[in-house]
C-alpha cells in the first residue's frame, strides 16, 4: 500500500535534503506541508514525488546511481565522497568541500551519484 504522507524528516530523507532545507522550503512556499495535531509538519506524498520529478528534469545527466554514503574524506578545498550503490559497485566522487558541507553529507545517509561525461573510454 502506498503511503499518503511523510513526516518532515522522512520527506527530507526521501528528497536527499536536510531537515533545515525542508523547513526553509516550507517557509519559502517551495513545498506544501500541513500540520498534525501536535503542530508537526506533515508532507503529502504527492509533494515529495513532485519535487523528485523536478530534480530529475532539472538535470540533463542520464546516469544516476542511488545508494548510501560510506565515507566522506575532506582535505583542503576538496571532499571525496564514496557511495555504495544499490546495484553491485560503488561510486567515488571528488567534489568541493563547500559542496559536501552544503549537502550535509555523512556516512549512512542516502545519496545519488550522477555521472555525466563528454567522452567514454573502453579498454579491452
Amino acid at each position: 500500500m502506498q503511503r499518503s504522507t511523510y513526516t518532515a524528516s522522512e520527506a527530507a530523507r526521501a528528497l536527499g535534503i536536510s531537515l533545515d532545507t525542508l523547513r526553509r522550503w516550507d517557509k519559502q512556499g517551495r513545498i506544501k506541508t500541513r500540520r498534525d495535531a501536535g503542530n508537526r509538519r506533515i508532507v503529502p506524498a504527492r509533494e515529495v514525488e513532485r519535487l523528485r520529478g523536478e530534480a530529475e528534469r532539472s538535470l540533463s545527466a542520464r546516469n544516476r546511481f542511488r545508494g548510501v554514503v560510506e565515507e566522506v574524506r575532506i582535505e583542503g578545498l576538496l571532499a571525496q565522497v564514496e557511495i555504495s550503490v544499490t546495484e553491485p559497485g560503488r561510486i567515488v566522487a571528488v567534489i568541493t568541500r563547500d559542496s559536501a558541507e552544503a549537502l550535509g553529507l555523512e556516512p549512512g545517509m542516502a545519496a545519488t551519484g550522477i555521472v555525466k561525461a563528454t567522452s567514454v573510454m573502453v579498454e579491452k
